[in-house]
């Protein structure tokens, strides 16, 4: 984890401590297997953003309680469920450098992990009553399969256009920000503004989250993925949608075939990359990756100051200038 997003967790630097116990608690099996599985899933610990967003949203709404540490167990179930899951789909061996469940288990071991989170978070709901924490995640898991096929449908045909991919976008990893920031917000207060303003922050930071990503394909650092893998896979992102609708005709034609027919020549993709600098695609979404950010602070706006608030802010622009 970077120094960065030590320094943002200041403000529940103790609650997140907390929560990983109790994550790590909600993780453990009988079956010697399944829980051999969980504890190398636990060693690789990410940034640890949607927790964070679970507990900063709870604190700014009226304070972090017992549901808010059972929201956030629950969205982080869901969210690793959802990343072995995908690893299965991709034919993925690692995730940021590290094996995958199915690279070292196999596939059908990997479904089933996957399946077993993703249960062990509703049981875990029902168990305590959080009925509406349950009904947010649900909302989430249908929104996130919804988009991922809606993205499959326009890749095979290359018929995407800006609206279609804010749609995507929105459904696939702004739905998983909203949970995060509806469930910390739910579980500190009953008031529906301040539910609902969270609900819209969680939206725009999570498509600027996302546009960074897309952006990351194009660029020249490592980030633990191969580059130009979205255009390998023929999902056309900002950059290159931009491009498509300001190309001539001819142009368009012989950029989409790259795309559709010639997406491992490295010559051709290479091509096609130095069309989307050179004719400001790169620009153009960088510009509307902002334009959510701010709007996302303006959201946060309605809010009293706190350390929680500030912590939130500068979340907001680690998620736009990290490095991966």
């Amino acid at each position: 984890m970077s120094e960065t997003l030590k320094a943002i967790q200041t403000p529940i630097a103790e609650e997140l401590v907390h929560f990983d116990k109790y994550f790590k608690s909600a993780m453990k099996s009988d079956v010697a297997l399944l829980d051999r599985i969980t504890r190398y899933l636990l060693k690789r610990k990410g940034k640890q953003l949607r927790p964070m967003l679970v507990l900063f949203s709870a604190d700014i709404c009226g304070g972090i309680t017992p549901s808010t540490y059972r929201g956030a167990a629950l969205v982080e179930l869901l969210h690793t469920a959802t990343l072995i899951h995908d690893d299965v789909v991709d034919d993925a061996d690692e995730r940021r450098g590290i094996f995958s469940i199915n690279a070292l288990w196999k596939n059908k071991i990997a479904v089933l992990v996957g399946d077993f989170l993703l249960s062990r978070g509703m049981l875990m709901a029902l168990e305590h009553d959080d009925y509406q924490l349950l009904k947010i995640v649900s909302r989430a898991v249908k929104l996130m399969s919804e988009g991922e096929l809606l993205q499959m449908d326009k890749a095979r045909k290359l018929n995407i256009d800006e609206a279609v991919y804010l749609d995507i976008i929105r459904q696939k990893t702004a739905s998983l920000f909203v949970s995060c920031c509806e469930t910390g917000a739910t579980s500190a207060t009953d008031d529906p503004q301040k539910i609902q303003w969270m609900r819209t922050f969680g939206e725009k930071l999570g498509i600027a989250f996302q546009i960074k990503d897309d952006l990351f394909d194009y660029g020249q650092e490592d980030v633990g993925k191969p580059r130009a893998i979205d255009i390998k896979e023929k999902k056309l992102t900002l950059p290159l949608i931009h491009i498509l609708n300001k190309a001539s005709w001819a142009e368009r034609r012989k950029l989409i075939n790259i795309v559709k027919n010639h997406n491992t020549d490295r010559k051709k993709v290479q091509y096609l990359i130095d069309y989307v600098y050179a004719h400001g695609g790169i620009d153009y979404s960088t510009q509307v990756m902002y334009a959510y950010l701010r709007e996302a602070e303006e959201v946060l706006n309605n809010f009293e100051d706190s350390p929680s608030k500030t912590a939130l802010l500068e979340l907001m622009q680690y998620a736009v200038k990290r490095k991966k």
